[in-house]
């Protein structure tokens, strides 16, 4: 085992990267821009180490300063966590030839599995499904436009290379595809240093399937379950519960196997999820293969007792798995939320801010990962994440309860989150049935009708103008006789029943 890592991340992942190595006598060693000088992950390490500005290009980006800080430091790993530098090929590359482990899978595996393309066509030779598209990258629009008449529209036109929803674009008809096609490589060339896009037939509001595996690297591979990722907005995850409610024994077994397939073939070692699409026929098809540890691993963990990060840790030091798919089950039922500081009212728009004060939920089978503290900053340059609400019921009906219960109970002060948007999904009688698909959320928010979060303000305002009108009329409808007691023109006028703050409605 190592004596100690480096942890290129920061955050609530960093702070969960920290609880591992010191359960497993492992010294974490922390590193920190400016914006993060006082941030928990910097106090609960053993080292902390300055990197540079709060520019993640200037610090937690830096490839090359964060080897630098592992060997000054004496780190013999480097974990990234999740974002960064934690699917980079050449990050991965760097550490290897310093001699430093990473903690992660191979800089060829990255390499493999970064591109979208190369890792369809892997997939395709080990027999695993994939949805119909190009079989490399295209460039003209006579390409698409043949390619469409081949598989059919809707299309994709999708980034080669990255991910996270960012590079791609529909196409329904032959009109859309010029400018689709130009959105896409903007993007992607932006977003990843890459405009290269190719094409893949796009399924109608399928379900995000996705199965988490664990693999070392004496070539034992296993998976530990599903979890259903379907509820998200504009191809980014809100939330994930395991097990999936669409799922059954047969249907686990066989797409888990595909999962194991999918590892092997790629000479996997480390915690990785491969993802899926399931049609509405109950079709699967590989989607990608994310190289690192999810943000949703939690719920994985709360199902199955096994703690992810730690057997990440083992693999990495080079020591086989401490399980067996004969021995890997599902009890119960988990369901993660993911707060950010956004402002549902303003389109989602980044609310960063000094946080003056917060409620965390608790109670039996609730689990909050976060970096919170009263005082601390939310910043604009990093993810806006700032918490995961994880519970456990014992089905799925009690988990759902639990969640919505926590989310109400989650309470901060200074900025704006997504919480009460969440609950308001959780409420919805198709999620509780289980008919979830990936436009899910988006369907809805084009109807929602959201209220103030300034609603005890806006009610103030309509209140005095109220009084003011009353007062000019000379009227005596709200004012009480000498004989009452005296209650002013505001408390008079404003007696109504207030939507608390942040209470969204759906409309259907």
């Amino acid at each position: 085992m190592f004596n100690k890592i480096l942890i290129a991340n920061r955050g609530e992942i960093a702070l969960r990267i920290i609880r591992a190595c010191k359960e497993l006598g492992v010294a974490p060693v922390a590193v920190y821009s400016d914006a993060d000088k006082k941030a928990l992950h910097t106090r609960f390490a053993d080292e902390a180490y300055y990197i540079g500005p709060p520019q993640p290009s200037e610090s937690y980006l830096d490839a090359q300063k964060i080897v630098d800080t592992a060997r000054i430091s004496g780190s013999e790993a480097i974990h990234p966590g999740y974002g960064f530098l934690a699917q980079i090929p050449e990050f991965a590359q760097l550490c290897e030839s310093s001699g430093i482990t990473f903690i992660g899978p191979s800089s060829q595996t990255l390499r493999l599995m970064g591109s979208k393309i190369t890792a369809r066509e892997t997939m395709k030779k080990a027999g695993i499904p994939v949805i119909s598209g190009s079989g490399s990258a295209v460039e003209t629009r006579q390409e698409v436009e043949a390619l469409a008449r081949q598989i059919g529209y809707p299309i994709l036109i999708k980034a080669v290379y990255g991910g996270g929803g960012k590079g791609l674009r529909v196409a329904r008809n032959g009109k859309e595809i010029q400018q689709a096609m130009e959105l896409a490589e903007l993007e992607a060339e932006t977003s990843f240093g890459d405009a290269q896009i190719y094409v893949e037939k796009l399924l109608e509001r399928p379900r995000h399937i996705e199965f988490q595996i664990l693999a070392d690297k004496h070539g034992k591979v296993i998976h530990l379950g599903e979890r259903e990722c379907s509820i998200q907005r504009r191809h980014q995850k809100l939330m994930e519960e395991a097990p999936s409610p669409m799922m059954n024994e047969e249907k686990r077994k066989l797409m888990g196997r595909r999962a194991v397939d999918a590892a092997k073939a790629v000479d996997y070692a480390s915690a990785g999820t491969v993802e899926f699409l399931v049609d509405t026929k109950g079709d699967f098809y590989f989607l990608e293969m994310n190289t690192r540890l999810q943000v949703e691993h939690s719920v994985t963990e709360m199902v199955t007792g096994v703690d992810i990060v730690k057997e990440q840790i083992i693999i990495a030091a080079g020591e086989k798995l401490s399980y067996r798919q004969s021995n890997m089950s599902l009890n119960g039922h988990a369901l993660n939320c993911r707060i950010n500081a956004e402002d549902p009212i303003r389109d989602f728009a980044p609310s960063p801010g000094n946080v003056t004060n917060f409620h965390l939920p608790g109670g039996p089978g609730v689990r909050v990962d976060t970096a919170l503290y009263i005082g601390c900053n939310i910043p604009l340059f990093y993810d806006s994440l700032i918490a995961k609400i994880a519970v456990w019921g014992r089905n799925r009906r009690e988990t759902i309860h639990r969640m919505a219960n926590a989310l109400q109970e989650f309470s901060i002060k200074g900025i704006e989150t997504t919480a009460s948007f969440l609950r308001q999904i959780l409420m919805d009688k198709d999620y509780l049935q289980g008919r979830l698909h990936t436009c899910f959320v988006d369907d809805r928010t084009e109807n929602l009708d959201f209220q103030s979060r300034n609603a005890l303000e806006d009610a103030a305002v309509v209140t005095a103008a109220l009084a003011s009108y009353l007062n000019k009329a000379k009227t005596t409808a709200v004012i009480p006789s000498k004989s009452q007691k005296q209650v002013s023109f505001w408390k008079a006028a404003g007696r109504t029943r207030m939507i608390s703050h942040g209470d969204f409605r759906w409309t259907h």
